[in-house]
């Protein structure tokens, strides 16, 4: 099995198992592993970004012109999938600003950068002589204060992996040594030279998980040097050597999981899951000097190679090393350069600038020749080789991956297990046609992951939404039930007065809604003019402070509510303008004139004390009395919908139209009613002169017709009748002139109404005799005369309906019925245009047109039926 056998010290041969796929590329390792480890002096500048893991970001905890030694804390993780960042050397911090990150998509982020001062001072570390005496949450909290991320590949925090859930029971602790991508030997020299580290630290991570049943450290057969180092360490340990045959990519967590004990982890579970932890070589070590020494995570080793270099070797760098300062360190010759890589050729990326920095996953810096590494052809068509689907260590099939990832069909990506795909780039590497397979599949797994985000924000907003209904659900539940008892309570009153009448008792009848409760409490109470005064004071000063509520919060409102604010607040501006107003008005000999009584035997005393106390009405009860009036309305609407479904009724549409329309209403004056409660209580203010006397002129117009109607013969009431049945009939001919000038949505009520107008009218003028008809028919105005048509449209209009019902009324049945279908014909024809032009400009009225066209095409059909039997 093992090549290299003879430079090894023989051991007892650990069991291992192969794993699906795989390919073996061309290792170019030797280049790198020609020179000792080396350092290289400090750059000009130091760049840390603050993402350097998989998770939070870290948050800074320094400022520009802070002066920071090596190993001191710079930035604090944020939350528990977060890694702390530390100075790598002594400096002072020059700015907190975006730079380029190292990030296949080139983008920036926020970085601290640290101009070195050249003394390379450190901090004091703390370290700790007897570890293993420290508890499990001690040494966790050890590691995770270090910022000690993965440094194999994602750089997933360690104090996470190193904490399982307790269900999860550790068996198996595995150290990953494979090193398995070509041209990297940074974890290759990293054993050669500290294989000690690597057994103390493979000790102490076993430790910390609760000493797993088996240790093993697994390394591929190609690193002779390396095996043979970690094997005389681990003399006289528990730990296991395991070595492999060399095949790429078996240094994946899970394909290195399979080989050294032949399990698999499951489909979207952890290695954890299966009692399993596994850790690269370099975090063990890393992991172990910050426990023993107190050191942070500061610096790493990493491969610089390339034959575009002067020099190929390891380094021992420090993070926040400019990729450019390394370059130039080793001779770099740009002009023989394809391209700079950070990582190795099978799953490194392309580097937008040569600026980024060295961070905690940097294992390697590749910047090879265009002979040595040429860019990659151009893609051609799938052929359907299949070779993708016998490469993947994954046992998924890329080809089927590859025709979904460019339908963005992300459902059936995820049923072929795209998130298994560790992106070890194989199944590019085989392909005759050249395709970028994984690029495919790393723009699918972001595109799902921002899918996913975006969903659990969806689900809260529905949570509390669906929890906002149900807290109005039972503030109405609550309100109806209040509402009950108050109505059962009037109920006894009523009953008890009723009793108390039957046995001679006098007692007055008690109101039982809230406009009668109201015009007690007028007829109650009095103010006097210092009252009114100080109540009307009030008012301007509770509305002045509103409006510099609003105000402030307009000036810190961001753009999307800016808009909804500033309409508040030029309300509550035009509500103080109304306030100071009614104060600037106030005249103190103005007195609240005391309510009329109501006769219960005179309906127009009776209407007129309900109209003033409306007027005396608080506006939450008024409100509050609309919405009582609307949801009996809207009872009896549902009722006749509901019929009318049953018997299948053509006014069905119209009555669900009028039942939504209710609903709004409802919804309007309640919303209302929410915000007038929600505002600052103010004293209800005192009705307004001007309006008790326009009520009051009303009284007594509607007082003198009255009495005039009562004294006036049947044939003058008709003819009053037939008067102002004109008067609103040129009215409603003129609104339906207007409407359909404008092209109004309700057009077709204004005619609805126009026609019953015009109805009503021959029905009086027929009730009276020819001469008296004449006689009364408005004669015409003298101005009217010299206006031309165009200048008398609302006139020409009338005229031209007035002709049409005396033409209407010399025809037949049946030319009726012709004439009526002519004009819904043409009618129907303009509304369907309306619709059509509706649904092609998107108009949020465009169910409401849809509606129009429908209910005339069934009236037309309905007519056209009639004619026919006719």
């Amino acid at each position: 099995m093992n090549t290299h056998q003879h430079n090894l010290i023989p051991v007892k041969e650990v069991k291992v198992w192969d794993i699906p796929g795989g390919v073996h590329p061309p290792e170019n390792k030797h280049q790198s592993m020609q020179l000792p480890l080396g350092e290289i002096s400090l750059p000009a500048e130091m760049i840390h970004p603050l993402s350097q893991h998989i998770g939070a970001p870290a948050e800074p905890i320094v400022a520009e012109g802070d002066h920071v030694l090596a190993g001191q804390k710079i930035a604090e993780a944020v939350g528990p999938f977060s890694a702390p960042i530390h100075a790598s050397t002594s400096g002072t911090v020059s700015s907190i600003t975006e730079r380029t990150l190292p990030h296949p998509s080139g983008m920036s982020g926020e970085c601290i950068v640290i101009t070195p001062d050249g003394q390379d001072q450190f901090i004091d570390f703390s370290g700790t002589e007897d570890y293993l005496s420290l508890s499990h949450d001690e040494l966790v909290a050890k590691i995770r204060d270090a910022g000690i991320a993965g440094m194999g590949g994602a750089g997933f925090p360690t104090a996470v992996k190193l904490n399982p859930k307790s269900v999860n029971r550790i068996d198996t602790l595995i150290i990953n040594g494979t090193e398995c991508e070509p041209y990297i030997t940074a974890d290759d020299m990293l054993m050669q030279t500290r294989a000690d580290d690597v057994i103390k630290g493979t000790q102490l991570l076993a430790h910390i998980v609760g000493n797993p049943e088996r240790l093993v450290i697994g390394i591929e057969d190609n690193k002779p040097e390396a095996i043979s180092a970690v094997r005389q360490a681990a003399q006289g340990t528990n730990i296991e050597v395991a070595v492999f045959p060399t095949k790429y990519p078996s240094g994946g967590e899970k394909q290195l999981i399979q080989i050294i004990t032949g399990q698999e982890v499951p489909s979207g579970d952890i290695p954890a899951s299966i009692g399993i932890v596994v850790q690269n070589v370099g975090t063990t070590v890393a992991a172990y000097e910050a426990v023993r020494f107190g050191k942070p995570l500061i610096e790493r080793i990493t491969t610089v190679v390339g034959e575009s270099l002067q020099t190929q070797r390891n380094i021992k760098v420090r993070l926040g090393t400019p990729i450019s300062h390394i370059l130039a360190e080793h001779g770099f010759n740009e002009k023989k350069a394809s391209r700079v890589i950070m990582g190795g050729p099978m799953m490194g990326y392309t580097l937008a600038n040569d600026q980024v920095p060295v961070v905690k996953t940097s294992n390697c810096l590749l910047a090879p020749t265009k002979k040595e590494l040429p860019n990659p052809d151009f893609a051609q068509a799938c052929i359907r080789c299949g070779m993708c689907a016998e490469a993947c260590p994954a046992g998924l099939l890329p080809q089927q991956m590859y025709w979904y990832a460019q339908a963005e069909d992300y459902d059936r990506l995820q049923a072929h297990n795209l998130m298994d795909c560790i992106e070890c780039g194989a199944c590019s590497f085989v392909c005759p046609s050249s395709i970028p397979l994984v690029q495919y599949y790393r723009a699918a797994k972001g595109t799902i992951r921002q899918m996913a985000v975006e969903k659990e924000k969806s689900d809260r907003s529905r949570q509390r939404f669906e929890f906002r209904q149900e807290r109005i659900a039972k503030a109405e539940a609550e309100k109806e039930a209040k509402r009950l008892a108050r109505k059962q309570a009037a109920e006894a009153a009523k009953k008890k007065q009723a009793e108390a009448k039957a046995a001679g008792e006098n007692s007055t009848n008690k109101a039982d809604d809230l406009i009668a409760a109201a015009l007690a409490r007028t007829q109650s109470k009095q103010l006097s003019p210092e009252e009114q005064k100080a109540r009307l004071e009030r008012g301007v000063i509770s509305a002045q402070s509103r409006v510099e509520k609003l105000r402030e919060k307009l000036r810190e409102a961001d753009e999307t509510m800016a808009a909804k604010l500033a309409a508040q607040v030029k309300q509550a501006e035009q509500k103080l303008a109304d306030a100071e107003k009614k104060l600037a008005d106030f005249k103190p000999d103005q007195t609240p004139a005391a309510a009329p009584a109501a006769d219960a035997d005179d309906p127009v005393a009776r209407a007129i004390a309900n109209a003033q106390a409306k007027m005396a009405m608080a506006p939450d009860e008024k409100i509050k009395a609309s919405i009582e009036s609307l949801h009996k309305r809207l009872a009896k609407a549902e009722e006749k919908l509901a019929a009318a479904k049953a018997s299948g009724d053509a006014t069905t549409d119209a009555l669900q139209a009028g039942a939504d329309k209710l609903k709004e209403k409802i919804a309007t004056a309640e919303k209302e009613l929410a915000e007038l409660q929600t505002q600052a209580p103010a004293q209800p203010t005192a009705p307004e002169p001007q309006v008790q006397d326009a009520a009051s002129a009303a009284i007594e117009k509607a007082k003198a017709k009255a009495a005039a109607m009562a004294n006036m013969s049947d044939d003058d009431k008709l003819r009053a009748q037939v008067e102002a049945l004109q008067g609103r009939l040129e009215k409603a001919q003129q609104r339906l002139q207007k409407a359909e000038a404008e092209g109004d949505d309700n057009v077709e009520a204004f005619r609805a109404a126009a026609e019953k107008m015009q109805a009503k009218l021959e029905e009086a003028k027929a009730k009276l005799p020819a001469q008296q008809a004449a006689e009364s028919a408005p004669e015409p105005k003298a101005q009217d005369a010299v206006h031309s048509p165009e200048q008398t449209a609302a006139g020409a209009a009338i005229e031209k309906a007035k002709a049409k019902a005396a033409a209407m009324a010399n025809m037949s049945e049946a030319d009726k019925l012709k004439a009526q279908v002519e004009s819904l014909q043409g009618r129907l024809e303009k509304a369907q245009q309306r619709l059509a032009k509706a649904e092609a400009e998107g108009d949020s009225n465009v169910d409401a047109f849809r509606t129009a066209a429908e209910k005339l095409q069934t009236k037309l059909e309905e007519t056209q039926a009639n004619l026919e039997q006719v």
